[in-house]
């Protein structure tokens, strides 16, 4: 098989929570005195860092604070995150690649404790060597964590062995940024049209994405 290794995001990607973010930021956009938007305008527009999709949707950085609409937005999701479910397929798809030797890991946006604490939740612990989030509030990107996790696992100079498999378009960037190979699925927080064309396969589920994963050969480019 191609790769020995599978990095996973975790929000929009396992962890169906979508939904979620646009009812929590609507009342974020309500408290502004700004419209709501639909989930398929959230999708249509999201984007890392999350500073200027907030910007695009009305919020005056001049006069809120980002870093107060943060832990406002964070504190109300950490409320409400357990009423979020897997995606579709997450423990067929996790047990596939386990079974045919594939290691498994996460890069998530997420704050690192929660993330871990959130991952056992679901259940999911045993099927990752490494779980690595952010250490602030703010979003920002997931580059350079992304390189301290390749190195973690000592595969920063085998990084043609990885396959990043994320719902952004910023997981594509991360993923070229580290010299590993993305998949992307249109199921999270972006839609398909906006994740089109950037050279990366795309898939509609997980047991799509698990399906393209162990059909590529050694040695050929996705």
């Amino acid at each position: 098989m191609r790769y020995r290794h599978v990095i996973w995001d975790w929000n929009g990607t396992l962890l169906d929570d979508a939904w979620l973010c646009v009812e929590i930021l609507n009342g974020l956009l309500h408290d502004a005195k700004l419209p709501p938007l639909t989930v398929e305008e959230y999708r249509a527009d999201f984007s890392f860092p999350v500073l200027g999709f907030y910007e695009r949707r009305g919020f005056d950085f001049r006069t809120h604070s980002f870093d107060e609409v943060s832990r406002r937005y964070i504190a109300a999701y950490n409320r409400r995150r357990y009423e979020c479910k897997l995606q579709p397929g997450t423990q067929a798809a996790l047990t596939r690649l386990r079974d045919a030797g594939i290691e498994q890991s996460v890069l998530s946006a997420y704050h690192e404790d929660t993330l871990r604490e959130v991952v056992e939740h679901y259940g999911l612990t045993g099927f990752f060597t490494r779980l690595s989030g952010l250490d602030n509030i703010r979003a920002d990107g997931k580059v350079a964590r992304g390189h301290a996790h390749l190195r973690a696992l000592d595969l920063h100079k085998a990084a043609h062995t990885v396959l990043l498999i994320g719902d952004t378009a910023h997981d594509h960037e991360v993923a070229a940024a580290l010299g590993a190979d993305c998949l992307l699925l249109h199921h999270g927080h972006m839609h398909a049209a906006r994740l089109g064309g950037r050279g990366a396969p795309l898939a509609g589920s997980l047991t799509e994405a698990v399906d393209w994963t162990l059909a590529q050969p050694t040695g050929i480019k996705p």
